[in-house]
């Protein structure tokens, strides 16, 4: 890897990762070849089959005198928190919680109710997502740890997208990491109710192998190895994409701000990149609310001339109905002006029902990528949102390759093709209903088209209309 990185001077090497199984994979052999550190900043890290599999190498790593360092966001650890306390009695590793709340014994304040008394702190999280091996080698992406973002959900699973990247670019990433670790906003895991001892880091090793044991021998593991005969990406002899790249990375005093800071944030190197564009600029975002000023921005852009395409989830593949009945705001504006648009179409199975926040129909986009004319990529954990922009913390890579545009792109065109997405469009003038959106798709091999959202119901579409009414998009 060192010999390949002297090869490209002030260039950095990239793999995509694509599939759920070796985005698992790539984390654990990168975990199990690691000698000096490993760093970790994530937004979610479950106490499931694949969480607790990461957390057993983390142990592993660590018992091998490897560092370890594992920074959190608060908000979702409740779940996970007895397991991470007793993580952090090993002398080499170290946990951190991001912008914590007040207490998580449920005697004391719920959640709910420090958020209500504190809303404007709490209600900024981290949403940054990276893992990086002994500042050589580092994942950046749209991948939180658990089930579901490694296909391994019973539920829902999400369409994602990482970068593996070795280079220069990684010193920015731990750098990047360093800045969060030594903020104001991060605090030891120690900080909260009794500190675990080493009877109880005994047991949770005990526990966590067995788990492993348990999850080696599970239908999954087996078809991941299927899938990847050759071995983890990360672990694998072969081609990468080189190009001069940088990590974008928001300032952890963002949470601060008490007004928008343009300097503290990604939104400027985003926009400049997509200013550039000469012919094409495609969007992934599993959450999509451009608000009136970025759909103005994108408009303006279309009518120029160049090739605007999205992709976002449809209400049926959506977790959140909230957050689109704020994009289905955008739609007209956006088509009449020549933007493309594309849903991601749910998997087989019960229409969505009206209610079920926090849940899809078994498929969930949540890459977050921008490809602009064929050639500059970012990818990272940056929705195409308010919240993303002005209250979450985000990070990224942007990347000028032309080889890793094209396999972003591919990503994106398989997709979006008719039996993966519904393509909105307007109806033409001279046809029946004229002006209104249309979802068009391919069931059964055959083209379909319905005149109103997909393979949810009634009750559901119904949900989305009374949420429009509702003034909350700043808060999505």
């Amino acid at each position: 890897m060192h010999a390949e990185v002297a090869r490209h001077s002030n260039q950095s090497g990239f793999r995509l990762l694509t599939r759920s199984s070796n985005a698992l994979l790539s984390r654990i052999s990168l975990a199990d070849h690691a000698r000096h550190s490993i760093d970790l900043q994530y937004y979610i890290f479950n106490n499931d089959a694949t969480g607790r599999l990461v957390a057993q190498r983390l142990l592993l790593a660590a018992d091998r005198g490897v560092r370890v360092r594992l920074l959190l966001d608060d908000i979702n650890v409740d779940d996970s928190i007895n397991m991470l306390d007793a993580l952090d009695a090993h002398p080499n590793i170290e946990v951190r919680l991001f912008n914590p709340f007040a207490t998580h014994k449920p005697s004391m304040l719920s959640k709910a109710t420090q958020f209500l008394l504190d809303a404007h702190r709490l209600n900024r999280r981290m949403h940054n997502k990276s893992f990086i091996v002994d500042g050589n080698v580092a994942i950046v992406g749209g991948r939180n740890i658990g089930n579901g973002y490694f296909d391994a959900g019973h539920a829902t699973n999400f369409r994602d997208l990482d970068l593996i990247a070795i280079g220069p670019v990684v010193k920015q990433a731990s750098l990047a990491f360093d800045e969060y670790w030594n903020c104001d906003a991060a605090y030891p895991v120690t900080a909260f109710g009794k500190h675990a001892d080493h009877y109880d880091l005994a047991r949770l090793r005990k526990d966590l192998t067995h788990d492993a044991r348990t999850f080696a021998q599970s239908d999954y593991a087996q078809a991941t190895l299927d899938e990847n005969f050759n071995g983890a990406t990360a672990d694998r002899p072969g081609k990468w994409f080189w190009g001069p790249a940088r990590l974008v990375a928001d300032q952890p005093q963002k949470i601060e701000a008490t007004k928008d800071q343009p300097d503290l944030r990604i939104g400027p190197d985003i926009k400049a990149m997509t200013d550039s564009a000469r012919y094409s600029v495609l969007l992934i975002s599993p959450y999509f609310i451009p608000g009136d000023r970025g759909t103005r921005y994108l408009s303006r852009i279309a009518r120029r001339g160049i090739t605007v395409k999205v992709l976002t989830n449809s209400l049926a593949s959506n977790d959140e109905p909230a957050v689109y009945s704020s994009y289905a705001r955008y739609r007209r504006p956006l088509l009449e002006s020549g933007v493309q648009l594309y849903e991601l179409q749910p998997a087989a199975g019960a229409p969505q029902t009206a209610s079920t926040h926090g849940t899809s129909s078994g498929v969930s986009l949540h890459a977050k990528a921008i490809v602009v004319d064929d050639r500059q990529v970012f990818i990272g954990s940056l929705n195409m949102d308010e919240r993303s922009r002005l209250l979450n913390t985000e990070m990224g890579i942007i990347v000028d390759s032309a080889p890793l545009a094209e396999a972003v792109t591919r990503f994106f065109d398989n997709a979006t093709l008719p039996g993966s997405a519904f393509r909105v469009v307007l109806i033409p003038q001279g046809a029946p209903r004229a002006g209104d959106l249309q979802w068009q798709a391919r069931k059964n091999g055959k083209p379909v088209s319905y005149d109103h959202e997909p393979d949810v119901t009634p009750e559901r579409r119904a949900e989305v209309q009374l949420l429009k009414l509702l003034p909350i998009e700043g808060l999505l």
